[in-house]
């Protein structure tokens, strides 16, 4: 059996299918009175609206709709993101610290910001933070300090909610301390 028979039965079998269904379709319409034409070009004219109206109008009008709290959205986010990159700049403006400086620096920041609910273990440059009953706004600032004030970077962190009281943290957090 050649291959390229197959095919060209297949197309021709629906050419004479769609033709011999337009055939109909034409006998079908001379047939129709004038006024039952113009109720079926007026359906199929509403059809193609409608059809027009899903497609193209409508989404177009929706992103038009939703366009100013998108730019809100992202305005917000730009501004986030400058934030962001205003800290780094200034954070890499800072002098740099020595290993045995940015320990004492951490030290003291856990005193200060989480006192007995904070307890850390330093080796090297690497900072074990021990956490139990510490109040979220207490570790945010932990964060923000050490980071600052130790050059300290969160490596892992691994917090749930305290058994306690359910509005503080449980858990610790692997901070890396500058190497030199």
């Amino acid at each position: 059996m050649n291959h390229n028979t197959v095919p060209q039965q297949s197309g021709h079998f629906w050419t004479l299918l769609v033709s011999s269904r337009i055939e109909h379709f034409k006998l079908y319409w001379q047939q129709l009175s004038p006024r039952s034409k113009r109720v079926w070009l007026l359906l199929f004219v509403a059809a193609c609206l409608g059809f027009l109206w899903l497609v193209a109008v409508a989404p177009a009008l929706k992103t038009l709709r939703d366009a100013p709290d998108r730019h809100r959205l992202l305005n917000v986010q730009l501004e986030h993101m400058q934030r962001i990159s205003a800290e780094a700049k200034s954070l890499q403006k800072l002098p740099q610290l020595n290993l045995v400086d940015a320990q004492k620096a951490l030290q003291n920041t856990v005193t200060q910001r989480l006192g007995a609910n904070g307890q850390v273990s330093i080796t090297g440059n690497r900072a074990i933070l021990t956490i139990k009953n510490a109040t979220p706004t207490a570790v945010a600032e932990f964060l923000t300090d050490a980071r600052i004030n130790a050059r300290a970077i969160p490596e892992e962190v691994k917090i749930m909610r305290s058994t306690v009281t359910v509005a503080n943290w449980d858990g610790s957090m692997t901070l890396t301390l500058p190497a030199k």
